[in-house]
């Protein structure tokens, strides 16, 4: 299967962070380095960008509106009104947000890196509507993407330079649930790309985006290839299902660090009809 359509002409230096925002109709995604907040409503074509005063890593929508955005410097709420606060406020010199992700209990999974890439300079953590923070992970170089089986039972993780997709055990201890039993789910051979972000269908299958591997692949839940989308982009970033009926793939792809960025290089990708996504959880706070 390789047939997509332009959703969006964009040039975004590092767009990233696919979301559909259910109550809006719309797709949210962003531009990290751009410090860009966009959205698609593809029933009437309309679009709009919010600029933030800081490199964006991820932004979700929240119960009741607004945004939750992973910031460089924290995690911040953004009303419907405009106005913003910080949930969690925690700048660290060197490091930024990097993806995010809503958990089936609607608090708030999200990862951090250095600019440098540098092995264990990145985190995973959880974040409640209330601004409890947890750190998951604390041995990360690049963290990105995050989703969860159809149960809940099961949670999917990507730091990109293992070239792994790994797998935890989601479960509850104390009232909280968290991921526990880490192990690989399937491994990308070198000449493919670097897996980036990802999502869960209905299926239960796991969509990756593949850095520099210009596809996006679908594996199921046994770890089995059996869907390749191949694109005209060496730089997919990540992927979500969107549409009324959630049946529609979103792409983000990149143009940092190509010397001669493909024409799309940057914009919005869609294959209509890929498959069936499931809906996402609004953060609680």
């Amino acid at each position: 299967m390789s047939t997509y359509d332009v959703a969006v002409r964009e040039y975004a230096t590092l767009g990233e962070g696919p979301t559909w925002d259910a109550d809006a109709q719309r797709l949210i995604w962003i531009d990290i380095l751009r410090s860009r907040v966009y959205t698609y409503d593809p029933a009437s074509g309309r679009r709009t960008i919010l600029v933030t005063e800081q490199h964006v890593g991820a932004a979700k929508p929240r119960v009741g509106g607004g945004l939750v955005l992973n910031l460089r410097d924290g995690v911040g709420l953004r009303d419907a009104d405009g106005g913003f606060r910080w949930l969690h406020h925690e700048p660290v010199p060197d490091r930024r947000a990097n993806d995010a992700a809503v958990a089936p209990d609607g608090s708030l999974f999200a990862g951090t890196m250095r600019y440098d890439e540098a092995p264990g300079g990145g985190t995973l953590a959880r974040f409640t509507a209330d601004g409890l923070a947890q750190a998951v992970l604390d041995d990360v170089a690049v963290s990105n993407g995050i989703g969860w089986s159809p149960d809940g039972q099961l949670m999917y993780y990507i730091d990109s330079p293992t070239r792994r997709i790994d797998v935890f055990d989601y479960v509850e201890s104390d009232g909280v649930r968290l991921p526990v039993d880490r192990r690989p789910f399937i491994t990308v051979e070198e000449d493919a790309g670097f897996p980036d972000g990802l999502t869960v269908d209905a299926e239960g299958c796991v969509w990756v985006a593949l850095w520099e591997g210009g596809a996006v692949r679908r594996y199921t839940p046994s770890g089995e290839l059996d869907r390749v989308v191949r694109l005209p982009t060496p730089r997919p970033t990540a992927c979500a299902f969107g549409g009324a009926d959630l049946t529609d793939l979103y792409i983000t792809t990149a143009r940092v660090g190509t010397d001669t960025p493909h024409p799309l290089s940057g914009s919005l990708l869609v294959v209509p009809g890929a498959g069936k996504g499931l809906a996402q959880p609004a953060f609680a706070g």
